[in-house]
């Protein structure tokens, strides 16, 4: 399996700081974007201290014999699922120690969501809003379920589709890293194949494209997946750009 990736982020159009961050780990086959809340600078170092803490997870467990799993972790899981959810988890205790010890930190959060190629599955890890998308046979899924009170509101009663289009909170989260000493990962396993495309990105993206717009622009670019990034990003810009944009592609191919 042959694994081409791009990456990119930006302050948007109304925004004065980039509170985005993204990770690659291509020896690892780990790509992340994380998007920070807390406002001021806090946002950004919830966001920064996430990715980098789930990166270096993964660097100190390249060795593939780690076996000190938390307590909550499912043994019906398989070893990069339990890799991918305890490094997750190892990073919202970073995230929440950090916020506990500073005042100006204090609230600070992040959502997170994650894409492991492993050697014998794969899976797209998140928490928040922050989403994940496969682009596959000229069709586009979003594969992450949004932790938002939107979501939580459609499993109580349904919603029109003008009702959810102005939904007073709709971009109100309930599960994030760092507000709490534990948190709860949701895993969706998924089965690669050759010209698929995974799309990362934090709502600055998605809430300024829809979902068609996403399909077209990265279709037109899927061989050059860095071209796709700048343009999703421009497109995301020209409809307003109303918060930061970040965007990680990862291309398979045999």
């Amino acid at each position: 399996m042959k694994v081409q990736f791009a990456a990119r982020t930006h302050l948007g159009k109304q925004r004065t700081n980039n509170e985005d961050n993204y990770y690659v780990l291509p020896e690892e086959h780990l790509y992340v974007v994380a998007d920070g809340m807390g406002g001021h600078s806090s946002g950004e170092v919830a966001s920064l201290v996430a990715v980098e803490t789930l990166a270096n997870f993964f660097i100190d467990t390249m060795s593939g014999e780690f076996n000190d799993w938390p307590a909550d972790l499912s043994p019906m899981l398989s070893y990069d699922q339990k890799r991918i959810s305890a490094g997750i988890k190892r990073a919202n205790l970073q995230v929440y120690a950090t916020a506990q010890g500073s005042d100006a930190y204090r609230g600070m959060g992040t959502t997170m969501v994650a894409l492991l190629l492993g050697k014998n599955d794969a899976c797209l890890a998140h928490v928040g809003d922050s989403r994940g998308y496969l682009i596959r046979n000229g069709d586009i899924q979003q594969v992450t379920k949004d932790h938002s009170l939107l979501n939580e509101t459609l499993k109580i009663r349904q919603l029109s589709q003008d009702e959810i289009r102005h939904f007073a909170h709709k971009n109100v989260i309930v599960r994030a890293l760092g507000l709490m000493d534990t948190v709860e990962v949701e895993l969706t396993p998924v089965t690669p194949q050759a010209g698929d495309i995974y799309l990362l990105c934090s709502d600055g993206l998605c809430d300024m494209l829809e979902d068609a717009e996403i399909l077209e622009v990265t279709s037109r670019h899927r061989q050059d997946l860095e071209k796709a990034a700048f343009a999703l990003i421009e497109r995301a810009n020209e409809n307003g750009g109303v918060d930061n944009i970040t965007t990680v592609l990862v291309g398979v191919s045999n």
